[in-house]
């Protein structure tokens, strides 16, 4: 059993780059995957391995200029569900591409998952996933509003595009873990948004803490892992995922005739030429015969 930790803090980095090789280094000694992204506004990401190796990369995350207040949901795996470990340099830990967005400033008010119910049950609370559009389709909280998005860097138009919509409305929103949230809550504040709110520690706090039979929850919960979604009491989902666009699919999808393992399924066909796909059968063919050769496919990404 893999312990799997999901983590983001805005902080001030003054140089990350000083920071990643030290945090590679300490994470691939403890035999810790995953994905961390450093940047001048802080951390995010999520690491996967034992207890042991999980703590270690924690401690040292909180030895970091103004971590030591940091917090972290923690899942489980019964596979690892990353290939390797990954520490990498960004503009932002989670790309909005507004530059004058400063969650550190200023947040929308923070729900604790045995209060949200009642926040967006309310007749004057309109709630708004602020996930990507392949996310939302495979679950969401009921009567939410999706921007149908496909990046974050969206949702700022969408919301330009939108806002006369929930004029007079109590604005309630919601993501996997929090972060986008952090930047959503203080863009709205900025655009002059009086009552916003977001689910404290997201919808993998909620789905951990609130039980089934109370749930306003309907679906999975996508994760960026080779777990693909998890559900209430946070138990691995039944989604896998495609290996060629990474959109989340069923075991129907597989039977499909637009699916073909590693190179397509029925929603991302028409957005590869034959060029890709040959690529991508080729890539199939090396990974199986470095699992012949009982090794690892270093060119293998995580799902």
């Amino acid at each position: 059993m893999y312990i799997v930790a999901a983590l983001y803090h805005f902080t001030r980095f003054s140089d990350p780059a000083a920071l990643q090789g030290p945090l590679a280094k300490l994470a691939c000694s403890h035999g810790v995957t995953g994905s961390l992204l450093l940047a001048n506004e802080g951390i995010n990401g999520t690491i996967a391995g034992s207890r042991t190796g999980i703590d270690a990369v924690l401690a040292h995350i909180r030895a970091l200029p103004g971590c030591s207040d940091f917090e972290h949901k923690e899942s489980t795996a019964s596979d690892q569900p990353f290939g390797k470990m990954k520490v990498r340099l960004k503009r932002e830990i989670v790309t909005m591409g507004v530059p004058d967005v400063d969650p550190k400033a200023k947040v929308g008010h923070y729900v604790d998952p045995q209060d949200w119910n009642a926040l967006i049950s309310a007749p004057d609370v309109v709630v708004i996933d602020t996930r990507n559009d392949y996310e939302v389709e495979i679950g969401t909280f009921k009567d939410a509003v999706d921007p149908e998005t496909k990046s974050f860097r969206e949702f700022p138009q969408w919301w330009e595009e939108n806002a006369e919509r929930f004029h007079n409305k109590r604005v309630a929103m919601f993501c996997t873990g929090g972060i986008r949230c952090e930047k959503s809550t203080n863009f709205l504040l900025s655009k002059g948004v009086e009552d916003v709110y977001h689910l404290k520690g997201g919808i993998l706090k909620y789905l951990e803490e609130v039980p089934e039979e109370n749930s306003l929850w309907e679906g999975e919960c996508y994760v960026f892992d080779q777990r693909v979604s998890l559900g209430h009491g946070l138990k691995e989902g039944p989604y896998s995922s495609c290996h060629a666009c990474r959109r989340p699919i069923t075991d129907a999808d597989k039977l499909r005739p637009e699916f073909e393992d590693g190179v397509s399924c029925h929603r991302c066909l028409p957005d590869y030429s034959d060029a890709d796909r040959a690529r991508f059968r080729e890539r199939v063919k090396q990974i199986a015969l470095a699992k012949e050769r009982g090794e690892k496919h270093i060119g293998r990404s995580e799902s």
